[in-house]
């Protein structure tokens, strides 16, 4: 198999600018401002209900797709610290355990995901305490009223639930101090502002491949498998990010895993058809198996403050794919805080995967097969 792939369309402003129609680009670097804007609402918004409620014996957080990737990121940023279990259920079904003395929380880029408003009803018949983060005058905004519980308000800006990632991702962290998971400090919100606005200068559009990380690295992955390990708890997050980002903005594959577990099974895919050393069959059909121009590529998402074993797991994972001819990138998180770490790594798989689809010839917006899924089940 092999792709085409169009360097001009990254370093020619009028074909890149007609490439990304709908601005998948633009709506990336709101990242920073979506971190200001959304912790000045949910300031605004009043959670002593929380607070005074006591600690809930755990905090479930309910969402799909681009929202529930802001549940992932409060279990990390809480880590092994939290004093109460922190969930994130992507189902239309509510555990059994889940009950009066649990706070429930609602992630909806619109406030009407199907699944999300399924479970938070259900929250609502079984007494739980309700919160929600979301679009005002939504579905999910009426839910969580019913129950008396806080609901902060977020606007889309006309973005793609993926791009909103930090409009929903702040507030669940105001919401979750509030119940005493974990702190969220004023001065690491702002320098994780910072870093968001560093990635998208060195991401820019404007900016020629040759000095744009995000555009180099897109097209060197072109035509690969890639694989993406986390080696901390949010690099981990990271890491499913990409995929998730790769699957919508370039409708590209991607692996995510996490050191260790990786480690237990993703590891022998180092030995498998795809690997950069797998034997050639000079008597096979070209047209058969994996392609010749199909190799892993792997991606190690480092962290400064992963667990020594890990770090030696990682750096014992590197040697392996070099000693098989599989290419290695390490990227390293940024910054001072898990909160700044998680956006430097989060902010440059969104420009990678951006550029990798402008770079393919596939416009990073439209997520038709996810309509078109929508509308069949709608009709049943």
């Amino acid at each position: 198999m092999t792709f085409e792939v169009h360097e001009a369309r990254l370093d020619t402003a009028d074909l890149l600018e007609r490439a990304d129609p709908l601005g998948m680009l633009r709506a990336i670097a709101t990242s920073a401002a979506q971190v200001r804007e959304s912790s000045a609402l949910a300031r605004e918004v009043d959670l002593s209900d929380i607070r005074d409620g006591g600690r809930p014996r755990a905090l479930v957080v309910v969402g799909m797709g681009g929202s529930a990737i802001a549940g992932d990121a409060l279990t990390a940023l809480a880590g092994i610290a939290s004093p109460m279990p922190i969930v994130t259920l992507r189902s239309y079904e509510l555990p059994g355990w889940v009950g009066a003395a649990d706070l429930v929380v609602g992630v909806s880029c619109s406030g009407s995901t199907e699944e999300t408003l399924t479970v938070m009803v259900e929250a609502l018949r079984r007494g739980c305490r309700l919160a929600g983060v979301g679009a005002a005058g939504s579905q999910l905004h009426d839910t969580v009223e019913r129950s008396r519980g806080p609901f902060i308000a977020v606007s889309a800006g006309g973005r793609q639930p993926r791009a909103n990632m930090w409009a929903l991702t702040l507030p669940l962290l105001f919401i979750a101090q509030a119940a005493g998971a974990l702190t969220v400090s004023p001065h690491d919100i702002e320098a994780t502002a910072a870093r968001l606005t560093e990635v998208s200068q060195t991401s820019r559009p404007a900016s020629e491949s040759f000095v744009n990380p995000a555009k180099s690295f897109a097209l060197q992955l072109a035509g690969s498998l890639p694989v993406v390990w986390g080696g901390s708890p949010v690099a981990a997050v990271a890491a499913y990010r990409w995929q998730t980002q790769f699957a919508e903005n370039a409708k590209y594959p991607l692996i995510s895993g996490t050191v260790p577990e990786a480690n237990h099974n993703q590891v022998v895919t180092l030995d498998g058809p795809f690997a950069g050393s797998a034997p050639v069959d000079i008597f096979a059909d070209p047209e058969d198996g994996a392609p010749e121009s199909t190799r892993l590529r792997l991606i190690l998402l480092r962290d400064p403050t992963e667990h020594a074993r890990v770090a030696l797991r990682m750096d014992a994972s590197r040697e392996l794919a070099d000693e098989r001819g599989i290419p290695v990138t390490e990227i390293t998180a940024d910054g001072d805080s898990d909160l700044e770490r998680l956006a430097s790594l989060v902010a440059y798989g969104d420009y990678v995967s951006t550029y990798l689809a402008i770079a393919l010839g596939i416009d990073p917006t439209p997520v038709a097969t996810i309509t078109a899924l929508k509308t069949r089940i709608a009709l049943r």
